[in-house]
């Protein structure tokens, strides 16, 4: 039981971390923001980039706000993820 939860929390960081970098190249082609798929995917990845461009501002042409969102998104899951299978551990899941 205790392993699937983890699993299924490893898939949703590992799913959000592609739906970013989808967000991210499809940011390179004109037709992809007026598509449906890509008005789905920056409702649900837009917030969370939008934190990161709040500190992060472009420079010139470039945006690396999305880079550091990534690195976060990878560190902070693999946190999150690391203290919910001890804390499976000690409930004995």
């Amino acid at each position: 039981m205790g392993s699937n939860i983890l699993l299924i929390g490893s898939y949703l960081v590992e799913g959000y971390y592609w739906l970013i970098l989808i967000a991210i190249f499809g940011s390179w082609f004109p037709k992809f923001h007026t598509s449906k798929v890509a008005e789905w995917i920056y409702k649900l990845v837009g917030p969370y980039l939008n934190f990161f461009r709040r500190f992060i501002p472009p420079l010139g042409p470039i945006d690396f706000s999305p880079i550091i969102a990534l690195l976060a998104l990878k560190y902070l899951g693999a946190f999150a993820l690391e203290g919910l299978r001890q804390s499976l551990n000690v409930i004995g899941i």
